[in-house]
């Protein structure tokens, strides 16, 4: 189990570190979905691996019409559909095995909160989760690596307690900023209006 005090990594290195097409392929999803560094996608690359991994040891033993192999399968099926990276029927390992690491970039809370609108970009939504603005069924969530569930998708919010919480907040997407004018007249210099045309003109 180890020891608690030094938790074992979650993600796994590429074990060749200098390919080309491998590293254009990573910069292209840092910059769609907002991620802070590379860590971050080994991390989904890594929890889609096991998965994977697990759902082809299980397509071996369902052949063998294994009772517990059978079990443990739907159990897969159903923990993904829970996640949103499964339909909740009709799924087989077949479509365990063709997910990619997209799917489940595409479930992270930083995705789901742009994707609803509550965030101009995907670093802003980061920016909003890490400094405690975001809630997830009333709860406060500073994760911007959190897998959203099915069920908790349409709880996420903004914190209650948070100030963007307020409509008119002016980080909040839709919210216009309005601008105004300084007493004086329509310049904003504050100096005095132009005469109008064709007004004699004082001695100078």
């Amino acid at each position: 189990m180890g020891d608690p005090k030094f938790p074992r990594k979650k993600y796994s290195r590429p074990s060749h570190p200098w390919e080309a097409e491998r590293i254009k392929s990573e910069n292209e999803l840092l910059s769609k979905y907002g991620l802070k560094n590379k860590k971050e996608l080994w991390r989904a690359q890594s929890f889609l691996s096991s998965v994977r991994g697990r759902a082809r040891e299980l397509q071996a033993l369902v052949r063998y019409e294994s009772r517990q192999a059978i079990k443990e399968r739907d159990e897969l099926i159903a923990r993904l559909g829970r996640l949103g990276l499964m339909p909740l029927e009709g799924a087989s390992l077949d479509d365990v095995l063709a997910l990619d690491v997209e799917a489940v970039l595409s479930r992270r809370l930083q995705t789901i909160a742009y994707v609803k609108g509550l965030a101009f970009n995907p670093r802003q939504a980061r920016q909003f989760i890490v400094h405690g603005h975001m809630a997830v069924k009333g709860r406060t969530v500073r994760v911007p690596g959190y897998l959203v569930t099915r069920s908790d998708e349409e709880t996420i919010a903004y914190d209650t307690r948070s100030p963007i919480s307020h409509d008119l907040h002016p980080a909040r997407p839709g919210v216009q900023q309005v601008t105004v004018p300084p007493e004086g007249g329509d310049d904003p210099t504050g100096g005095p209006e132009p005469p109008p045309e064709g007004a004699e003109r004082g001695p100078t």
